[in-house]
This record gives C-alpha cells, structure tokens and sequence, in this order.
C-alpha cells in the first residue's frame, strides 16, 4: 500500500478515556440527582461529540433543550478538571506511532471531542509525537461520520484519498472512512464490538496497535 498518512481517532483509539468521561458526566447526574451509569455504558454514549453524550446519559424523560444544554455546560467544565485523572493510552500505540514516523507516514488525529480538549489531551499523552494535524470538533464544522474535516486534513497533507487510511474504534468512525472513500480499519481494543466495526464496513479489524503494520506491508 501507497500509505502516506493515518488518521486516528481519538477517544477509544489511542486513548482509554472512558473512565474520565463517565465520572464526569456522573457527576453532573449526581449533582441533578439522577441515576448515574456504569463506566461501560459509556461506551455506547460516546462516538457523536459530547452534546450526544450527554443526550444519552440524561434520562429519556428528562431530555428538553434546556436541561440538555445546562447540563452540557456543566460536563465541559466538569471534564475539563477530571480529564486526565485515569486516562492512558493504550498499550502498544506509542510503539506504532514511531514506527509509523520510521516509514514517514504522517500521523493525524480527527475526533468528535471539542477541539480544545483534543488538543490538551494530545499535548499531555504524546508530546513527544509530530502530528501533522490534529481537528476536534469546532463550530461550523460537521462531525464525524461527515467527510468534511477528512476533506480538510487531506488539503493539508495534500495527499489523494488512495494514501491515507481512517483508523477507529466504532460504527461512526468506519463510516466516516467509508464516507471520505478511504480505506477504514477498526481496532477491537477500544469501546466498541467486533461486530459492529465489521457491520459497519471495516476493512479489517485489529486486535493490536503493531497489526497495522502487517496490513500496510500487504
């Protein structure tokens, strides 16, 4: 393969983050009192940006505009303290990442986390790292599973669609390769099943970071 750039996701990807969000957005239905849920859950909360989930965190007969929004505010601030607290990458990545610079392939994060918080957990994770680009969330911009801000990293790169690949952990992130018409490979260590990353129309499924390596070489 001709592979001149990877595109990551972030969350579930190359950071475990799950416990962070699920403490802080308990802590806000704890706040409310509202019943609050087990981290697992949310790894089905996740994917769509954290208005969605904060959406699905809140009970169905609570969920009016106001209260949404309220409680939103509430998580970015809340998160916002509690962001690095059990946050790790996972195991293997930072492996990947320099043989993925040995090869010259340029590294790219795109995420549905707000850009902010994106690039604070970047610089606080992978310092160390040379990521060409790195796009969460922002105003105006459609999130994932739209193709737009893949369309923008590629401009940036000034690479085709042929050389790069979408790397993710759930349904929303091989849609948005499928969608951007890159090639999308999921990764069975983060939030989301097997089943759902090859339903979704995974290229391939890896089961660790150096894997990726074998199916560039194929």
């Amino acid at each position: 393969m001709n592979t001149k750039a990877v595109i990551f996701d972030l969350d579930g990807t190359l950071l475990n983050t799950l416990d962070d969000l699920a403490d802080s957005m308990n802590q806000i239905l704890s706040r409310h009192k509202l019943p609050t849920h087990p981290s697992s859950a949310y790894r089905y909360f996740v994917g769509n940006g954290a208005l969605q989930l904060v959406t699905r965190a809140i009970p169905e007969s609570q969920r009016n505009d106001s209260f949404i929004q309220t409680c939103f505010s509430e998580f970015i601030s809340e998160y916002g303290q509690n962001w690095n607290h059990k946050t790790r990458p996972y195991e293997g990545i930072e492996q990947l990442l320099g043989q993925l610079q040995q090869r010259h392939i340029a590294l790219t994060v795109l995420t549905n986390k707000p850009h902010d918080a994106a690039l604070k957990c970047m610089a606080e994770f992978f310092p160390g790292w040379n990521f060409s680009i790195i796009l969460g969330q922002r105003m105006g911009v459609p999130v994932k599973p739209d193709p737009t801000a893949v369309e923008e990293i590629l401009r940036h790169l000034n690479i085709s669609h042929t050389e790069a690949i979408f790397i993710g952990d759930s349904n929303v992130d091989m849609e948005t390769g499928t969608n951007a018409q890159l090639q999308p490979i999921g990764v069975s260590w983060g939030f989301r099943s097997r089943q759902e990353l090859e339903s979704a129309g995974a290229a391939a499924v890896i089961d660790h970071p150096m894997e990726l390596l074998d199916y560039l070489d194929n």
